[in-house]
């Protein structure tokens, strides 16, 4: 059996198709120690409030409940599902509901967790629906930034990191349902020269 490190770390990683790579853009360690400073940015604004986070399946699942424990306090958790993208990597432009909430939020001090913001047509969409449900307050935390392809006029309250144009992956961010659970957010890259895929998320 042959010990030698450059064979072991030619073979392909176990997930990954031929042609596709990551390499780490963010590291977990980096992740859960922004979350922290999140936690205490967002109870600073709402010390004593009971909080009602809403998460948009399925990117933000891992996010929301590494979160949530930073949190404290009464905590409640509700899901939605918009679709925005095929099976690639580009995005349709067109926002649809796929999960409705299942309780109201009228009167709330709702958080809504969202894994990346890029055009911002997604968030956009998702704050006119909440602002029909009428909560008490309503806020965006959002994990990743893509601010250079932003389209729409929004913004998140609370950011976790600004990230460039490129495709990213882990910590529930997926490429046709995969690598949703890699510890960290990886830039997938494509091909023999592993070049990054540009595609963007709504």
């Amino acid at each position: 059996m042959s010990t030698n490190p450059k064979k072991r770390s030619s073979r392909a990683r176990p997930g990954h198709r031929p042609g596709e790579s990551v390499r780490v853009l963010i590291s977990n360690a980096r992740v859960k120690q922004r979350l922290r400073q999140l936690g205490e940015e967002i109870r600073r604004d709402f010390p004593t409030e009971p909080l009602h986070l809403i998460g948009v399946l399925k990117g933000s699942v891992f996010f929301l409940a590494d979160l949530a424990r930073e949190l404290g306090g009464e905590v409640s958790f509700d899901f939605l599902s918009v679709s925005s993208y095929g099976s690639g990597t580009d995005s349709t432009g067109e926002v649809k509901l796929i999960k409705d909430l299942d309780v109201s939020i009228e009167g709330r001090t709702v958080i809504v967790v969202e894994d990346i913001l890029d055009t911002g047509l997604t968030l956009k969409y998702l704050l006119r629906f909440f602002e029909e449900k009428k909560p008490k307050h309503l806020r965006v935390v959002v994990l990743l930034d893509k601010v250079e392809r932003r389209i729409a006029d929004v913004h998140a309250d609370y950011t976790g990191f600004p990230i460039p144009n490129e495709f990213v992956v882990g910590y529930g961010l997926d490429y046709d349902e995969r690598y949703r659970n890699l510890p960290d957010v990886c830039v997938l890259q494509f091909g023999s020269r592993a070049k990054s895929k540009s595609g963007y998320r709504a």
